[in-house]
């Protein structure tokens, strides 16, 4: 089996014994008692016991402008980083949760309008991936979009939700620095920032 073209196993090859949900607050958790099978044996598990973390869909995007040779980022508290040795106020593409059957492409753009004013037309699907799939269910969509950014940043998000986001408008020149000094510390922006040094790095060479 090539396991570049597909997984080992599949749904089927998990029992679910049985599964009710422990807390319902901004996130849901799920007590889950299961089994599943064994590679390259026809058992499976003894029953485990796992709790899981539910969490809406997800769509981020990194907005980037080579006329201006600059991206955006957004800066905010994060209660996931309180903890943090450094800061609680993490750098990250501009995302938000999908609101029911909302499209990934749909909570992008109404997330890029409240969080940096841009408006988006054209998307770019990168990857779409899980976070965190050992604890939690979050499916995490991630994009890129060319636009034309603002000159400045500034302060956006909804109040009414509990937001305060600071739009940072940043030169293509530090996206090496900024992925070697430790001050990105979540995954979608990583990525989307390797993806966006590559494409630079792909049309210089042209």
């Amino acid at each position: 089996m090539n396991i570049i073209k597909q997984a080992t196993y599949h749904r089927e090859d998990v029992q679910i014994v049985d599964r009710a949900f422990v807390f319902q607050g901004f996130v849901q958790v799920e007590k889950v008692n299961l089994r599943h099978r064994l590679f390259n044996q026809a058992e499976y598990t003894a029953v485990i016991s796992r709790e899981l973390i539910q969490r809406p869909e997800a769509a981020g995007v990194l907005i980037y402008d080579d006329a201006q040779q600059k991206f955006a980022l957004i800066e905010q508290f994060r209660i996931g980083a309180m903890d943090d040795q450094d800061s609680a106020w993490q750098l990250e593409i501009i995302a938000g949760v999908l609101d029911g059957d909302e499209s990934p492409e749909s909570c992008i753009r109404r997330e890029a309008l409240e969080e940096s004013g841009c408006q988006i037309e054209h998307l770019q699907h990168l990857f779409s991936f899980y976070p965190s799939a050992g604890a939690c269910a979050e499916l995490f969509h991630l994009y890129s979009a060319a636009a034309d950014l603002p000159e400045q940043g500034g302060v956006f998000g909804m109040p009414d939700e509990g937001e305060n986001i600071l739009l940072h408008l940043i030169d293509y020149a530090q996206i090496d620095t900024l992925l070697s000094n430790g001050r990105l510390r979540n995954a979608p922006v990583i990525m989307a920032l390797q993806w966006l040094q590559q494409q630079i790095k792909t049309t210089r060479n042209v």
